[in-house]
């Protein structure tokens, strides 16, 4: 009897995911910001503070709009489990994330998510697949939208024809690069993540053994654990509301980052932002290693007069 196949595209994009619901507190939404680094080079930054501290109460802080990427967290752990697809967890590799925000976030809520594998592209010696994620209030009102991109390793080659097999739902979502300027930076913000930054951000929800286990991480190929990507996203998308949106969250409208290259906690990340338009096209590095780690851009909903 013959062995499955590896990749079974019309199991995989037919597939329908359970809905999820995902609530958090204003206790999680400060957890959260002091995760991504807010306050921690200065707790008196009056741009930062009210992301863990309202002279109100809690229920008056703001939310960081990178927090969107903690709803769709649920169906990261659903791929070992989708119907028509085998391959080696361990080989899976986080590419990209988008997010489109649609109203600023509450400082807490129970938030209902619906997901749907929007691209599947066999590229011969790995596979791509997207999954978009919808987030609605209780109300039924539409929050955001999450779009991952993930790379399976190992499990490509399954096209059928000579030509390899690609699905998008939506065609227009291939374009989220954004190609980095050659120009000098309209502004570049420098920061140092902290040697425990990926045990203080995993309590937000992400609790991958390849940022806390020094013996998965040496497994992997990393000589200590690294930190999430999601967690130097968050980074970036701090310093380009501090430099560019003058400490106004609600400005970011989409948010599409691209993961190059690991950070170990600790290091330095430097986020260099071009403003074209009401485009923030942004790169980060890595001091210690001059290596770049994170690439993409945000697009805002509107710029203050003084830019």
């Amino acid at each position: 009897m013959a062995d499955a196949p590896v990749v079974d595209p019309e199991l995989i994009v037919s597939h329908q995911f359970p809905e999820k619901t995902y609530s958090y507190t204003e206790r999680d939404a400060a957890l959260y910001a002091l995760g991504v680094g807010a306050c921690a080079r200065d707790a008196l930054d009056k741009d930062e503070l009210k992301y863990v501290y309202h002279q109100d109460g809690q229920q008056s802080i703001q939310v960081l709009p990178t927090l969107a990427a903690l709803m769709a967290l649920g169906y990261t752990s659903e791929l070992a489990h989708l119907p028509g697809l085998q391959f080696d967890q361990r080989l899976l590799l986080h590419g990209q994330q988008f997010i489109e925000i649609y109203k600023p976030f509450p400082s807490s809520g129970c938030i209902q998510n619906k997901a749907c594998i929007s691209g599947l592209h066999d590229k011969g010696k790995a596979t791509i697949l997207e999954i978009e994620v919808t987030s609605y209030e209780e109300s039924g009102e539409l929050l955001c939208m999450n779009r991952m991109t993930v790379y399976l390793r190992g499990t490509g080659g399954f096209s059928k024809s000579s030509h390899p097999y690609s699905y998008s739902k939506n065609p227009a979502s291939k374009n989220l690069s954004a190609k980095i300027p050659k120009s000098q930076p309209f502004a570049v913000y420098e920061e140092c993540t902290q040697p425990s930054q990926a045990l203080l951000y995993r309590l937000s929800g992400d609790y991958n053994p390849l940022h806390s286990d020094p013996m998965i991480a040496e497994i992997a190929g990393f000589s200590r654990p690294i930190l999430h990507g999601l967690c130097t996203l968050g980074f970036a998308v701090r310093a380009i509301i501090r430099c560019v949106c003058r400490g106004d969250p609600n400005m970011i409208k989409t948010i599409s980052g691209r993961f190059l290259l690991h950070v170990y906690p600790g290091e330095t990340l430097i986020t260099e932002m071009w403003l074209e338009g009401s485009r923030v096209i942004f790169q980060v590095k890595v001091k210690e290693r001059n290596r770049a780690v994170l690439s993409g851009f945000t697009d805002l909903n509107r710029l203050t007069s003084s830019l």
